[in-house]
């Protein structure tokens, strides 16, 4: 039974952080004198792509995004993407784990949160200049090594944070769903990631979080217009959906990864949400 690929961070060994791991490089010298294509997989690490000038096509969760000018995509550990990047792109590839970049406070982590469950934002050109200027900070901190980089590399990564959120945060949002409403979605959604195999009930999540599920339901129907129950079932598709097109595993195997003992039962769910049994879906798109 065969996992989703998921790619490691590997470093040279003389580039070894103290702890955690760091890599930054320009998309220029990556690409090379031939198109870049990166076929669907996962990371262990947090991923964030910063298009100054570019074309190409991003597809994160099945979801396809047009590469751009001055655009920047930011990935969570876990998530599915396949990437295409024309020659002539540039810009930064930034990738980092939490062992390097643990937020200091609860402000940080919360930053840090927000930002990577903002896969896609496209910047105006003064403000992702600011950006842009951050990154090249960090590269010419990561290219040079002077004493002391790694410290000025996190700070810089503190700042991106921070100017990525500004620049991405929905200014028509009630201001409950922008506080506590938005943190304990993001709560929410760090534990479908971690438990959606062995966990599927409403109440399983309520109890993790210490809500009732009068409570679980405000906050997503607040943040997305949704029932925790169909937030639920959104994501077990997603999963299913990452398993059908990243791997070549039968749809019993995959029923079995995502906790279903009765593999007819998770064909007929799957048809239902989707309008396709998993097999169908698998062909479909990958013929599409």
């Amino acid at each position: 039974m065969k996992k989703i690929p998921i790619r490691q961070l590997i470093l040279p060994a003389q580039i070894q952080p103290i702890t955690g791991r760091f890599k930054i490089r320009r998309i220029e010298d990556i690409i090379g004198d031939q198109d870049l294509f990166h076929d669907l997989h996962r990371h262990n690490f947090f991923f964030v792509l910063a298009v100054k000038n570019g074309t190409g096509t991003h597809e994160i969760d099945f979801v396809e995004h047009n590469v751009t000018n001055n655009i920047v995509f930011f990935l969570r550990p876990g998530q599915v993407h396949q990437l295409k990047l024309k020659v002539g792109s540039s810009g930064y590839l930034l990738e980092f784990d939490q062992e390097y970049y643990p937020p200091k406070d609860g402000y940080s982590a919360q930053r840090l949160r927000k930002a990577s469950n903002k896969n896609v934002c496209l910047i105006e050109t003064e403000r992702f200049n600011r950006i842009y200027a951050n990154l090249a900070t960090m590269f010419d901190e990561y290219t040079r090594k002077m004493e002391g980089y790694n410290d000025i590399i996190k700070a810089s990564l503190d700042i991106f944070c921070i100017e990525y959120m500004r620049q991405s945060t929905d200014a028509s949002a009630p201001v409950a769903t922008q506080s506590y409403t938005q943190e304990r979605f993001e709560d929410l959604l760090e534990l479908l990631e971690k438990h959606i195999a062995r966990r599927k009930q409403v109440s399983d999540y309520a109890d993790l979080m210490n809500l009732s599920s009068y409570q679980l339901n405000e906050i997503t129907k607040s943040s997305i217009g949704k029932t925790a129950s169909e937030l639920i079932t959104d994501h077990i598709v997603l999963e299913a959906k990452r398993y059908l097109l990243a791997t070549a595993n039968q749809v019993k195997e995959i029923a079995e990864l995502l906790g279903y003992e009765d593999v007819s039962y998770f064909i007929r769910f799957f048809k239902k949400h989707t309008g396709y049994s998993p097999e169908a879906y698998r062909v479909n798109v990958k013929q599409g």
